[in-house]
């Protein structure tokens, strides 16, 4: 690959920096270090937009600025720092957003994957060593989640890359580390979705569609889509969405049209946006007694989620989900494999694919719910 010229030196490339609250992306010159010690630096091949990433650069979310957003990033390991032992240059791996430490109370316990070393709930911007690799006109800037894909190099925590498959088409798999494993994830293994079942599913955008994929493949039997944007609707039957749902054209609120629809209300609810108003009508949406509501949309900083205590005793369940309750390095890699292996198939999921240069135009079309 043409990386020993780069070995020990500090890089200068392209990143997007967002250099203040709700400013438009800037791509700039940076100059990215070398990784220091347990840390991967990255040639970058290819990255996904997040509604997340969007939320970060409006400050919806906790972050310092300047930074370099993104975190849905599959690369080629550029160098390693000391004591790195699980990839080495020239491996094709996923950025994690989510890290796994293997050592924290979350990574030990059975069920746990929203590791201690995380840096989204808050985020400081550095890395563990509380520092930044990134430097733009002689002024810090901060990390994304530590992960900072939108640019051409970035390093991260060894805790925080997963090695996948050498065969593995950079052009696409990116969305595996976060919008496949969060959506596909939340269906197949945090609810683990029954035969039969009935589900509804707030929000049809990426995480959303990956919702009603994970839906569909474990055999449930109807699949309501609750979306603002219409013309979304299309493709989410083509993913297997039975009933749309647009609630600002119904005359009662959206959770009395499902109960409706279901007359007892269903099994599985899933919110993919954020909202507190859209959890609400999630865990309304449940039947009272057996239902799981999953919430998998981040919601802003400081946002409260307010549900009638009395009703809680009647038996619903829920259930915040981060990357599909996947341990991050040690199952996300075999997402890779099944897409390999045909048995999941990503490539709906991927709507516009542009170079680096035109990622305002990316953001343009996902702000006009053209993605």
């Amino acid at each position: 690959m043409g990386f020993s010229l780069t070995l020990g030196v500090t890089i200068t490339c392209r990143a997007a920096i967002a250099w203040k609250t709700g400013s438009t992306l800037a791509i700039e010159e940076v100059q990215v270090d070398p990784p220091k010690a347990r840390e991967v630096r990255i040639k970058m091949i290819s990255t996904g937009i997040c509604g997340t990433d969007d939320h970060a650069v409006k400050g919806l979310l906790s972050v310092n600025f300047p930074f370099i957003p993104g975190h849905e990033g599959a690369g080629i390991v550029e160098s390693i720092g000391e004591g790195v032992s699980s990839v080495k240059p020239g491996d094709k791996v996923l950025t994690l957003a989510i890290p796994q430490c293997r050592e924290c109370s979350s990574c030990l316990h059975p069920k746990g994957n929203f590791c201690e070393k995380q840096d989204v709930l808050p985020s400081s911007g550095l890395m563990l060593d509380k520092t930044s690799r990134f430097t733009c006109k002689g002024k810090k800037i901060y990390h994304s989640f530590r992960a900072s894909t939108f640019t051409e190099y970035t390093v991260v925590p060894e805790i925080a890359v997963a090695k996948i498959d050498a065969a593995a088409p950079m052009d696409k798999v990116s969305i595996i580390s976060c919008e496949v494993s969060t959506g596909y994830g939340a269906a197949v293994n945090s609810a683990k979705v029954t035969r039969g079942s009935t589900c509804v599913v707030f929000g049809l955008g990426g995480v959303g569609s990956a919702i009603v994929m994970g839906c569909k493949a474990s055999g449930a039997s109807r699949i309501i889509g609750v979306d603002i944007n219409e013309e979304k609707f299309p493709r989410a039957r083509a993913l297997g969405v039975t009933d749309c749902l647009n609630p600002r054209n119904l005359k009662k609120p959206v959770q009395q049209v499902v109960m409706e629809m279901t007359r007892v209300g269903v099994d599985f609810a899933f919110e993919a946006i954020g909202l507190s108003d859209t959890m609400i009508a999630a865990w309304d949406s449940c039947h009272r007694s057996y239902g799981v509501c999953l919430m998998v949309g981040v919601a802003s900083s400081n946002s409260q989620l307010s549900l009638n205590a009395p009703d809680i005793i009647s038996g619903r369940t829920l259930k915040g989900v981060c990357l599909g309750d996947y341990k991050t390095r040690d199952c996300i890699p075999q997402l890779v494999t099944d897409y390999l292996q045909n048995k999941i198939n990503i490539d709906p999921l991927i709507t516009h694919q542009l170079p680096f240069d035109q990622l305002h135009k990316a953001f343009e079309l996902y702000h006009a719910g053209k993605t």
